[in-house]
C-alpha cells in the first residue's frame, strides 16, 4: 500500500514530537502513541457506524468517526508504523501495526474525505456537527440506541 497520498500534510522527519502545527489544532495518538495524526478543526460530517464491520473491527457496539476533507487531515509522526486493511471494495481501513489502534478509513467512491475514528482524541472540536447513527439495520442485539439522533437503516 502507498500511504505517500494519505496525511498530505506531513513532511518528512519534521514534527517527530507530534506538536501541533499552526491550523492543525486537533490531535490524537494510537495507543502506543507510534502514530499521531493531526486534523483541523473541520468537522463535517459526525457518525456512529452499527454496521457488523465497525463493531467487529472495533470490538464495540459502534464505531464513532468524524469525516474531514483529507487537506484538513495530516500524519505528523509514525508514518511507517501504518497498515492498511481493505475490508470490502468500497472500504480501505487503516490501523497501527503495534498495538492495532483503529485510526481512519477512507472511503473509495470519496477520493476527498477521510474519516477518522474520534476515540482517538482527547479534545473535543469546537464545530462539531449533530451525530447521527448508520446502519441501524445490523447493529448489534445488545446495544440500545438512546437519544434523538437521527437513525438510518442503511446509508443517508
Amino acid at each position: 500500500m502507498d500511504f505517500r497520498r494519505i496525511g498530505l500534510g506531513m513532511k518528512k522527519g519534521v514534527n517527530n514530537q507530534c506538536g501541533i502545527a499552526r491550523k492543525f489544532t486537533l490531535k490524537g495518538f494510537c495507543e502506543c502513541k507510534g502514530i499521531c495524526i493531526q486534523m483541523k478543526d473541520t468537522v463535517a460530517d459526525f457518525s456512529h457506524c452499527h454496521c457488523s464491520q465497525c463493531r467487529r473491527i472495533h470490538g464495540s457496539a459502534f464505531a464513532t468517526f468524524a469525516g474531514l476533507p483529507k487537506s484538513d487531515f495530516r500524519i505528523s509522526s509514525g508514518r511507517h508504523l501504518l497498515k492498511c486493511y481493505e475490508s470490502s471494495r468500497t472500504y480501505r481501513r487503516f490501523f497501527c501495526n503495534v498495538c492495532g489502534s483503529k485510526l481512519f478509513l477512507e472511503v473509495l467512491a470519496e477520493p476527498d474525505q477521510i474519516y477518522v475514528a474520534m476515540g482517538l482524541f482527547d479534545t473535543k472540536p469546537q464545530n462539531l456537527p449533530e451525530p447521527y447513527h448508520i446502519y441501524v439495520g445490523s447493529k448489534a442485539f445488545w446495544h440500545t440506541i438512546t437519544g434523538k439522533q437521527v437513525q438510518y437503516q442503511t446509508e443517508p
